[in-house]
């Protein structure tokens, strides 16, 4: 199992540089902040470096296969014709994903739809067991 610790406060960053600026060991600062060497040390690094010091941005998960342009142009089509299919603007736009993939992308983005089936009630048939009779 590998466990991914969350990166330290900026706070505690500012306070690695200060000290270390002002001349402090490394095994000193990781003592007081509670984080271990390895951490100041790649902190100073990254700051004498780069002169900055914030931590890089988290990019955890799958990048979707759909640009957020074409996700863009799909909900003006449906805008456009609201009864479009699935299948249809997947067709349309080439889309390299499946209907149940394309469906949850639309859901994020707040959209939801249900097609009612257009079938008669029967007269003759019960529609549930609480209405028919017991012959």
């Amino acid at each position: 199992m590998i466990i991914v610790a969350k990166p330290i406060s900026k706070e505690k960053r500012a306070d690695i540089i200060k000290h270390m600026q002002a001349g402090e060991s490394k095994e000193n600062i990781a003592k007081w902040l509670f984080i271990c060497v390895r951490t100041v040390t790649r902190v100073w690094n990254k700051f004498t470096i780069s002169g900055n010091y914030e931590p890089a941005p988290q990019r955890s998960g799958r990048k979707p296969l759909v640009s957020d342009k074409t996700m863009d142009k799909v909900v003006s089509k449906i805008k456009e014709t609201p009864d479009i299919t699935l299948l249809e603007l997947i067709d349309k736009f080439g889309l390299p994903i499946s209907e149940s993939a394309l469906c949850k992308r639309l859901i994020k983005l707040g959209y939801s739809f249900k097609k009612r089936q257009l079938i008669r009630r029967s007269k003759t048939a019960p529609t549930s067991k609480r209405n028919a009779k017991n012959s």
